[in-house]
């Protein structure tokens, strides 16, 4: 660390280098919080996490039992030991509460004065932040697993809505109404997630095993469906309908780059794919348990050399290598299976929601102190995950 210092200092290394050797530090380093408790208000599982990405300080969560709400993430009393309170809530006793289970929340991206909620009552809500009331309400035919707004778009306000009707519809905030519709799935539409890197790239996996990648602008719009064996299964017989898993698809999540995303499958496989070519990167995770009939909401990191991916594994949260496939740890902490996770990329931390109807917070630990004569007295340190122990040594190589 000394060594990024001094080459920062004397204009050898990038400032950015440096972000990225302590950020990848602190995401090794993620532990459960025993300090800071998330309010528990659900009382019955956790489905879908969202933090806003103007300060990353309010937090959304959506529950089976159809409420939705809204927390502080930030440590107002300033002392060691704090809960993270809930704003409001959307509650039971909220005349606009979803009936059914809350699918996915997720806030508008440009400011925290709007966010969105979905839910198995077949409607997609957007809500006014302030008066905690529906400004619209997208009605459909078929229970809504999935839907997503472009972090990126300039041009349109499309918000990608994937149902059980095997069709992806795109609801217009501007207009109010849907304004068309993509068919070419022959399942349930169990995950969406627009590029952020193009804004009119959309990503849709479904439980025909097939993943689609669209440009909403063309009269046909499916620019091409993934295959997982890249071609070369169809090249040798008669079968060519491309698969991205040999199971349903039921999670999807894009680089924050935008150059490859990441799905995973109920045949307990994760896949890395390139978002240009639509090729299979072939990068091997081994087997990541997916029993989950739903959408699964996992999260990859943001600004970390390399970034990593953190993915519901029945009762814990696995962590890989993005692009290499190893996995560094399993974080434990939950009771029952984790639905979903979110990654705070501005101080390194996680959030994950359960069945056991609890937010957890993993933040990265704190560094150890140096040991005194007391201390030694006393017996060894506890020491640091061993897999950074010596990546940020005090030489000038980089880690």
């Amino acid at each position: 660390m000394l060594g990024f210092l001094a080459s920062r200092q004397s204009g050898l290394d990038h400032p950015l280098r440096l972000r990225r050797a302590e950020s990848t530090r602190r995401v090794l380093s993620l532990e459960l919080n025993k300090d800071r408790d998330v309010e528990r208000i659900h009382g019955s599982g956790v489905n879908s996490l969202d933090i806003e990405p103007v300060e990353g300080r309010y937090m959304l969560s959506g529950g089976s039992d159809g409420v939705i709400v809204l927390y502080d993430l930030a440590n107002i009393s300033r002392k060691p030991y704090y809960t993270c309170k809930a704003v409001c809530t959307v509650g039971k006793s909220h005349p606009d509460v979803h009936k059914f289970s809350v699918e996915t929340v997720q806030w508008y991206p440009h400011d925290t004065g709007i966010f969105t909620s979905s839910s198995f009552d077949k409607t997609l809500k957007i809500w006014d932040t302030n008066t905690l009331q529906p400004a619209d309400v997208f009605h459909f035919e078929g229970t809504v697993y999935s839907h997503h707004m472009s972090p990126v778009a300039t041009k349109h306000c499309l918000i990608a809505v994937g149902t059980k009707s095997h069709k992806v519809q795109l609801c217009d905030l501007k207009s109010g109404s849907c304004s068309h519709i993509l068919q070419g799935h022959r399942g349930e539409v169990l995950a969406v997630s627009w590029s952020p890197r193009h804004e009119y790239i959309l990503a849709t996996a479904s439980a025909d095993s097939r993943v689609k990648l669209w440009d909403v602008r063309r009269a046909s719009s499916c620019l091409i469906t993934l295959d997982q064996h890249n071609g070369e299964k169809s090249k040798a017989s008669s079968e060519t309908a491309n698969t991205a898993h040999n199971g349903r698809v039921n999670g999807l999540c894009f680089t924050a780059d935008g150059l490859h995303f990441l799905t995973t499958g109920t045949d307990d496989r994760m896949r890395l794919w390139n978002s240009s070519s639509g090729e299979n990167t072939l990068v091997n995770y081994g087997k990541v348990c997916n029993e989950s009939r739903k959408g699964l909401k996992f999260t990859i990191s943001d600004g970390c050399s390399p970034d990593f991916v953190f993915v519901p594994f029945d009762s814990r949260i696995a962590v890989y290598t993005l692009y290499a496939g190893e996995l560094i740890t399993m974080l434990r902490g939950h009771y029952s299976d984790v639905d979903c996770c979110v990654f705070q990329s501005n101080f390194q931390e996680l959030y994950s929601g359960s069945k056991d109807c609890n937010i957890l917070a993993w933040v990265p630990a704190m560094r150890d102190p140096a040991p005194d004569e007391d201390s030694e007295k006393s017996g060894p340190q506890s020491h640091l995950n061993p897999a950074f122990q010596d990546a940020w040594s005090s030489s000038d190589e980089e880690g």
